[in-house]
């Protein structure tokens, strides 16, 4: 197993400086703690409909416009393969591509076809493709659209904010980064003190408000700290 012995030394500090007594903390094998800075935004690769910039996926409505040729210009809705149909410009698979590149495509396509001089623009109507889960101690737990950029507060509010008697010292994330699967532990007080920032979501994101999840795959650091000072991301097993 690889080593992380730097980082298990900079996560017992950040835990010295939550909690006076410190029990050891054990490696069992589960879960490996890597870094205990932000949990890394995921690559394109990880996502199937991307985050930021957007980028187009199955389902999403895109709005055409083709200046000077209203009749070539129209809403279309991306079918479940992430195609669209366009006149003159044929099918094209839309997935994992930003407006901009639909754009270059579209005009490419049209001057094909003979169109002098093309001027495209692309616009995202409607997205269904690009969206995190909010569950746990939640008012309204869902699945939630992200437009622009969401960060963990901003999500927690889509889902109506936390119960009366949610938890909100242990908030978990799940994330796929780079093919694996991984998990941070954030405590929602030390962010609102300022301890560091609200960390941004992305799409394909499980946020779980709570304790049961957080207990779960951080059980020592729970039993070690009281306020926990500074994210703690882990590696989980694939899934």
């Amino acid at each position: 197993m690889k080593s992380f012995a730097g980082p298990w030394c900079l996560l017992l500090t950040a835990l010295a400086l939550s909690s006076c007594s410190s029990p050891g903390l054990i490696d069992t094998g589960a879960v490996a703690i890597v870094a205990p800075e932000a949990l890394p935004a995921p690559t394109v690769a990880d996502l199937t409909n991307g985050a930021r910039p957007h980028y187009v996926g199955p389902f999403d409505q895109v709005s055409i416009e083709l200046l000077g040729l209203p009749e070539l210009s129209r809403q279309v809705r991306v079918d479940a393969a992430g195609h669209i149909a366009l006149p003159l410009a044929g099918t094209i698979d839309v997935s994992g591509k930003t407006p901009e590149d639909l754009t270059a495509i579209i005009e490419e396509r049209l001057r094909g076809s003979y169109v002098r001089d093309p001027r495209v623009t692309v616009t995202v109507n409607d997205t269904v493709s690009q969206t995190v889960t909010v569950d746990g101690e939640v008012r309204l737990p869902g699945v939630f659209p992200v437009v622009g950029r969401m960060t963990l507060i901003k999500a927690i509010a889509s889902a109506q904010g936390t119960t009366d008697v949610a938890n909100t010292n242990h908030v978990v994330v799940f994330r796929r980064v780079d093919g694996q699967q991984m998990a941070a532990l954030y405590d929602l007080r030390a962010i609102r003190l300022g301890a560091y920032e609200d960390p941004e979501v992305y799409t394909n994101d499980v946020v779980v408000v709570g304790e049961s999840n957080a207990r779960r795959l951080f059980p020592q650091i729970l039993q070690a700290a009281g306020l926990i000072m500074t994210p703690i991301v882990t590696v989980l097993s694939r899934i």
